[in-house]
């Protein structure tokens, strides 16, 4: 089965449309030259019309559908990779990844996957809606991002789910070590766009999500274009003397790409050991200890972690709802940061 994209071009899009779809397409993969081909290909649809000119203007609002083919990329065959099953039944799968494995196949990453994983796991029974290089894929977190995630193993358990997702349904919570301590006395919070305090000291980050100017495999807040996210976080657990780093555990009401990392950064309070937003802080030893600011100062990725994974599910509607420790390696940055 071909995988469909539907989506709606945002505010003040770029005057072509495959610049505009570069911009705005939720799907990271399809590079520019991709979709340039997809529209010779009569795949793109605009407000119902087949798109066949990349050149062509469109305005903001318009409903975007592509169909996509079969991938370039050769076919996708089974790994015997070990996997961390949290809870499985015929129709889907919960499991919990660890760091350092990427969850599908891409430019850079063609095996190894956990996508690899699952079709040795589960044989034949993935969803096809993900298409070939994604079979049973919902949702997504980072290659080096630890926790918890569903695959669908039927169809209907994959349109089920992924409607939940795009309803912001889905109860995502995530566990972050992150520079600093958020704190409402912060005059410099107080003062920074897009950042509020809700009650119970929680930090409430609402910007737009778009990709950098200059670099397509990041992220940046913008206030025009894009696309809304809203990312809530508490502090869990403060660390130092004055506060240097902090445990928080973040929610999100949407799900953008890197959205986690991007708005802690934006706040001030980046992630330990994010090598593309954390940015270059050296940690304090006086506020943290010895061990404390080695620690931080040599964690080898971010520290971030999805703990909690809640949804309905998509045949029986049960509630279900998963929690996953945190891995060794945050599990030792805590001792340390503790000690």
């Amino acid at each position: 089965m071909s995988e469909r994209l539907c989506f709606d071009i945002a505010a003040d899009p770029p005057r072509r449309l495959d610049k505009a779809l570069a911009r705005d397409v939720p799907d990271d993969s399809l590079s520019r030259s991709r979709l340039a081909r997809l529209i010779a290909e009569g795949a793109v649809r605009v407000d119902g019309a087949v798109a066949a000119d990349p050149s062509a203007p469109v305005t903001a609002g318009a409903r975007v559908e592509i169909a996509l083919g079969p991938p370039e990329e050769s076919h996708i065959g089974p790994e015997a990779i070990p996997l961390q099953v949290v809870w499985e039944d015929a129709e889907l799968i919960v499991v919990d990844k660890p760091p350092g494995m990427v969850v599908h196949p891409a430019p850079g990453s063609p095996s190894g996957t956990l996508v690899n994983a699952l079709i040795h796991h589960c044989g034949d029974s993935l969803s096809g809606v993900g298409g070939m290089l994604r079979p049973g894929i919902v949702h997504r977190i980072d290659k080096d991002t630890s926790g918890l995630l569903v695959a669908a193993k039927s169809d209907r358990a994959h349109q089920g789910l992924a409607a939940q997702f795009e309803a912001h349904a889905v109860e995502r919570h995530y566990l972050a070590v992150c520079h600093g301590r958020p704190d409402p006395a912060d005059p410099r919070l107080s003062g920074l766009r897009g950042i509020d305090w809700e009650a119970g000291q929680v930090l409430r980050i609402a910007t737009r999500l778009d990709r950098h100017r200059t670099d397509r495999q990041r992220q940046a807040v913008t206030w025009e274009g894009g696309r809304h996210a809203v990312t809530r976080a508490r502090v869990v657990e403060g660390f130092g003397a004055p506060p240097a780093a902090a445990l928080i555990d973040c929610w999100l009401e949407t799900g953008r790409t890197h959205q986690i990392r991007v708005h802690l950064a934006h706040a001030g309070h980046g992630l330990v050991g994010d090598p593309v937003y954390g940015g270059q802080r050296r940690p304090s030893v006086r506020a943290l200890g010895e061990a404390g600011a080695a620690a931080v100062a040599g964690f080898p990725r971010q520290a971030l972690h999805a703990a909690t994974l809640g949804f309905v599910h998509p045949v029986t509607r049960e509630g279900l709802r998963f929690e996953s420790p945190l891995p060794p390696d945050m599990a030792e940055l805590l001792r340390a940061l503790r000690g």
